[in-house]
Formats: structure tokens, sequence, C-alpha cells
């Protein structure tokens, strides 16, 4: 089963979903930015992206520079707190299989959970 942590509203979400698809993949679809998701799902994801929390940070977004993101003394705890807060700021897409996770940027990234 596949999993895509997807906001419709972006164009590289949207294109790896389309690739899922494409593949006869049909994802669970989770639209965390209707429904955030709790900070122990996203330590979860963290764990099988093999990631820190400060590598799933999407810095271009406003919320990165006005709540300081960039200060490297910041604790992991505070960065998911900050996830959890403002969602828009997690990296997307996430797309999982079981225990193994990617970030589909680019989408043939997702070609590895395949395999």
């Amino acid at each position: 089963m596949y999993e895509i942590y997807h906001n419709p509203h972006c164009s590289k979400s949207r294109e790896a979903l389309t690739l899922l698809r494409e593949n006869a993949i049909t994802p669970v679809v989770v639209e965390y930015m209707k429904d955030p998701i709790a900070k122990s799902q996203i330590i979860e994801l963290l764990r099988k992206l093999s990631l820190d929390p400060r590598d799933l940070l999407r810095k271009s977004e406003r919320e990165y520079k006005t709540l300081g993101l960039g200060d490297k003394s910041l604790s992991d705890d505070y960065l998911l707190n900050a996830m959890v807060g403002h969602p828009k700021l997690i990296e997307r897409p996430i797309i999982v299989k079981g225990d193994k996770a990617v970030i589909g940027r680019p989408a043939k990234e997702i070609l590895n959970l395949m395999k």
C-alpha cells in the first residue's frame, strides 16, 4: 500500500500523484494541509525518509523566514512543532510504501519505491 502526503495546490505533488496513478497505484491520499499531521507522524515520516527535521523544511516558505528557522541553534523539537503549527513548511510530496519513504522531488524519485 502506498500513501502520498499531498498538497493539491502544489504542481510537484500533483505530478507525483499522476505518476503513481499512471503506474496503476492508487495511493491513500493524505491532504495534510486540510488535516494536519501530528508530531508523532512527522517523526515517523522522518524515520522512513532517513532525514533530520531540518531536512524536511521548505526553506522558501515565508513562515521559514518569519519564524527564524534558519537558526542552526534551534532544537529538533522546536522545528517539529513549527511543522505541526505550519504544515506548509513540510517538504512535499512525501510518498510512503511500508517502512520506506521518499520526497517526490523530482517525481522520478518515486520510482525508487516501486522497485
